[in-house]
């Protein structure tokens, strides 16, 4: 486990100490003690599982999108370079939260000879759909 995700776990078991005490204080104390005790490792354990899932997530989503990078850097102008799998490398980067990115892909991708309005005009939608998510979310 890394420094961050350690930290992570650190502060999820900051955040619940203060729960455990009121619990075990509501019980008596040779409960309070296993009770504490079991949800603290419990939290570490659920914790560690969150933080290597999602860090597992974007070390693939990473590699996909290095793969995708690396074929359009050998072919940039033929459109199918800009898909790994079914996937568009602009999606891929607005799933990872790099709208800047996507938005300079898909105008690249749009100036191509090949590409289809389809597929232009879907990345586009999409595009306009994380950008209006992100200012709801703000």
């Amino acid at each position: 486990m890394n420094y961050a995700a350690s930290l992570a776990v650190v502060g999820v078991l900051t955040f619940f100490f203060p729960v455990a005490v009121r619990i075990g204080s509501y019980y008596d104390v040779s409960r309070s003690l296993v009770i504490t005790t079991l949800m603290a490792a419990l939290t570490f354990v659920a914790a560690t599982l969150v933080i290597r899932w999602q860090v597992a997530r974007y070390r693939s989503m990473s590699a996909i999108l290095e793969q995708a990078r690396t074929q359009v850097s050998a072919d940039p102008d033929n459109p199918r370079a800009y898909f790994v799998g079914s996937e568009h490398l602009a999606g891929l980067l607005l799933r990872l939260g790099r709208r800047r990115e996507a938005a300079e892909i898909i105008e690249r991708y749009a100036h191509l000879g090949g590409a289809t309005p389809s597929d232009i005009q879907s990345l586009r939608a999409l595009l306009s759909q994380t950008e209006r998510r992100q200012k709801r979310g703000s």
